[in-house]
């Protein structure tokens, strides 16, 4: 018998990752007491995690004194600090990696979001950030933007581990695969090994409900549906690609698969039930990175239902044209989103930076 509702989950192949870092999750355990009793065998990052973790804590303050002394560079010590908390995350996860031969137990750092739309930059600090944490169980976040694409395949093709984010179309996500696949091709022809890159195209959820349902005044029957909806067709595309001659090649190289994991899949809606997001998109080789109110409702209440990503195919088709003639344009919708999703990053990392400053001016009067 599964030791809860999340290792029920996990039973079905799907992954639970945390979306949450912080040093004070490391330090107290917590992380440990979650891969046992929550079945999370990944976490995940980014600047607001970040910026929540720096700014609501004095875990930091000692380290920030003695980085002052070394640095004024606000950007440089907000490096200096997360880092330390990736290498600390991979190193209490590492039992994961190694339990499941690297599919699991990773730890994700994003890359600085004011580069989302240089592909060189985002590709140097890339290589940086691996250099820096020199951890097998370190992905590397890459913003889904059309200029994030190379920096995608050229990043696979030298051997780092990478997960793209802020994938919030279908367009997106197939180019997102197919950087993917080329950057497989790539390494395998300059004699690497496939099999110790790993990757996940992380495709938004609840995002793409609120702001669809804002466009669908007078459609009521149209609303909390395209989320789900859109993630399952996706699966579809990810169960179509990862089979056949193409893949089979690189599969025999020892290439893996690159999962779908499931990012926003906290329920934005009151109206809708908590744990929609996590119910309807179960599915073999997925992953679902949750909150910690996320953890705690389906512990409480989820359900385990089957393959639920598989069902309603058609359905999702139909959904997408019934949206159209509702007037909703699908490609604005997701480009809004994405836009939206590379400014919110953008300006949590200024926060992070100001708080710096902050704590500069804090530390200097104690």
């Amino acid at each position: 018998m599964a030791k809860s509702r999340l290792h029920e989950l996990a039973a079905r192949g799907q992954s639970i990752w945390f979306d949450t870092l912080s040093r004070q999750l490391v330090e107290s355990g917590e992380l440990k007491r979650m891969m046992d009793e929550d079945a999370v065998t990944g976490v995940t990052s980014n600047p607001t995690i970040f910026q929540k973790a720096l700014t609501g804590s004095d875990l930091y303050d000692d380290d920030i004194r003695r980085l002052l002394g070394e640095t004024d560079d606000a950007s440089t010590i907000f490096f200096s600090l997360a880092l330390d908390d990736i290498r600390a995350a991979c190193d209490v996860l590492r039992p994961a990696y190694d339990a499941t031969d690297g599919a699991d137990g990773y730890v994700s750092m994003e890359v600085e979001p004011g580069i989302a739309y240089d592909t060189g930059k985002t590709f140097d600090q890339v290589q940086w950030i691996s250099t820096e944490v020199e951890r097998p169980n370190l992905m590397i976040k890459i913003p889904a933007t059309e200029p994030g694409l190379p920096a995608i395949e050229d990043s696979i093709a030298h051997g780092t581990s990478i997960n793209i984010t802020l994938i919030f179309s279908l367009p997106r996500y197939k180019a997102v695969v197919e950087a993917y696949l080329r950057g497989l091709e790539r390494l395998v022809a300059a004699g690497g090994n496939p099999a110790r890159v790993a990757s996940v195209a992380s495709f938004f959820v609840s995002r793409v409900d609120t702001e669809a349902d804002k466009r669908l005044t007078g459609h009521d029957d149209l609303k909390g549906k395209l989320a789900i909806a859109n993630a399952k067709l996706a699966y579809q595309h990810y169960l179509e690609t990862f089979a056949g001659p193409r893949w089979e090649y690189l599969a025999g190289k020892g290439a893996t698969k690159q999962r779908c994991l499931w990012a926003s899949t906290s329920t934005k809606n009151p109206d809708y039930r908590d744990v929609m997001y996590v119910e309807e998109l179960v599915g073999p080789e997925t992953i679902n990175t949750m909150p910690l109110e996320t953890i705690e409702a389906f512990q409480d209440h989820g359900e385990v239902r089957g393959d639920t990503v598989l069902e309603g195919i058609d359905e999702a088709e139909g959904l997408l044209k019934a949206l159209a003639e509702a007037g909703v344009d699908y490609t604005d919708v997701v480009d809004t989103l994405e836009a939206e999703g590379v400014q919110k990053f953008a300006d949590s990392f200024a926060e992070i930076i100001d708080g710096i400053h902050a704590k500069r001016a804090s530390l200097a009067a104690a």
